[in-house]
């Protein structure tokens, strides 16, 4: 089988879209989680809390021909891949536009303005909003497709719209296509844009933090303390390539990729199951060849809702041991839904590569309830890690987990 190394790899998140800018909030103990004044008129909606990317634009970027299909979720998809492509000395390459470069990325939904002109449609018989790009802008798949016709991609699209695993069954799956022959290159990872319509699914749920008074405090993953997750937005590409082809190119290459698992709880839509959760663990390190002694950080899902912190932590004890060391990211970017599988494998790559280790954010007093780890909290941790899990579980019971090797 074929080695499938990383060489590029850029996000966009609440918090930046520069690794060094990312680490000094992280040391700062800053967040990306803010109150939301314009949601004030959502007077059903119990949070008023999310983390925005401040000032995103690419009106001045992209001319208006090459943007019409995207709404901001393809937007964010296609600069995150663009930064990207040029952190791998691949932006404008014929390889490209080659047949052998494919992309594979998604979002839990396109962008939900778009839907609107439908719905006037079917409520008053006509609408003024509905236009040609209206469904493209709509669709799951409108980042996959988006990021094809922007960079002239001619090989495979793999679209991924699973919610919380999207970016991280899309790097999944990228990783595959590599491995198995497919493709040399792909772009991975995944993007959301914040809306309230992704809060109040959550909201509908009780799952959501009302800390309004305090956005600063929450979310607070595996805390006795938590309240609720947060939703947030962001994109994160990674460039894949097949080894020998990145070395022949004189490619810098950042991390491996070398195991993947992916599996289906097969049995509630909202309620994970530690036990399916753990066989996704044990199917990453069974397809990397590696005992889970060789996995020296876990980079937690950890979205600050109870039957979630629980059941994960729970299935990482059962197959990593208790000594192992976890966090979570989302106290710093709330929950980025189908764009955080992609931005924090990137991140955990940055830090792999560092030897540094952020805590989670917001994490002071252990539910006691959560499985046994080394909890990264309060403090950042120094290690020097040769291989690192990243985990994502989604509704509907999709669960994922990648495993990552520095070089």
């Amino acid at each position: 089988m074929r080695r499938v190394v990383v060489t590029g790899m850029a996000g966009l998140t609440a918090l930046g879209e520069d690794w060094p800018v990312i680490r000094s909030a992280f040391e700062q103990g800053r967040t990306g989680i803010r109150f939301m004044e314009e949601w004030a008129r959502f007077t059903e909606i119990n949070t008023r809390l999310a983390a925005p990317v401040p000032g995103f634009s690419v009106a001045e970027r992209y001319p208006r021909k090459k943007t019409r299909t995207m709404g901001r979720v393809s937007q964010m998809a296609v600069y995150a891949t663009e930064r990207a492509l040029r952190h791998a000395g691949l932006l404008g390459d014929p390889v490209l536009t080659g047949g052998r470069t494919g992309v594979a990325y998604g979002s839990s939904f396109g962008t939900p303005d778009a839907v609107l002109g439908f719905y006037e449609l079917k409520k008053d018989g006509a609408s003024r909003h509905l236009n040609a790009t209206s469904y493209i802008q709509m669709m799951s798949h409108t980042a996959v497709v988006n990021i094809g016709l922007f960079f002239g991609i001619t090989g495979r699209i793999i679209p991924t719209s699973s919610a919380c695993t999207s970016g991280s069954q899309a790097i999944g799956y990228a990783f595959e296509s590599i491995r198995y022959g497919k493709a040399d290159v792909m772009i991975a990872g995944g993007a959301e844009e914040l809306d309230i319509t992704d809060s109040a699914v959550f909201d509908t749920l009780y799952a959501t933090s009302t800390k309004n008074d305090t956005p600063a405090t929450t979310p607070r993953p595996y805390d006795r303390d938590r309240d609720g997750l947060v939703i947030g937005e962001g994109a994160g590409s990674l460039i894949l390539e097949e080894y020998e082809h990145a070395r022949a190119r004189g490619a810098h290459i950042y991390a491996e990729v070398v195991g993947f698992g992916c599996n289906s709880d097969g049995n509630h839509v909202t309620q994970p199951q530690a036990e399916t959760m753990a066989g996704a663990l044990r199917l990453a390190l069974d397809d990397a060849g590696l005992p889970a002694s060789a996995v020296g950080f876990v980079s937690g899902h950890g979205t600050a809702t109870e039957w979630g912190d629980i059941a994960e932590t729970k299935a990482t004890n059962l197959v990593m041991g208790a000594t192992a060391p976890i966090h979570s990211l989302k106290g710093y970017f709330g929950h980025s839904l189908g764009a955080c599988g992609a931005i924090e494998a990137w991140l955990s790559i940055e830090m792999m590569r560092d030897g540094w280790f952020c805590p989670t954010a917001n994490l002071v007093h252990l539910d006691e309830r959560c499985g046994e780890l080394d909890y990264v909290m309060q403090e950042p941790r120094r290690l020097e890690v040769d291989h690192l899990m990243s985990n994502n579980f989604a509704f509907g019971g999709i669960n994922t987990s990648l495993i990552l090797r520095r070089l």
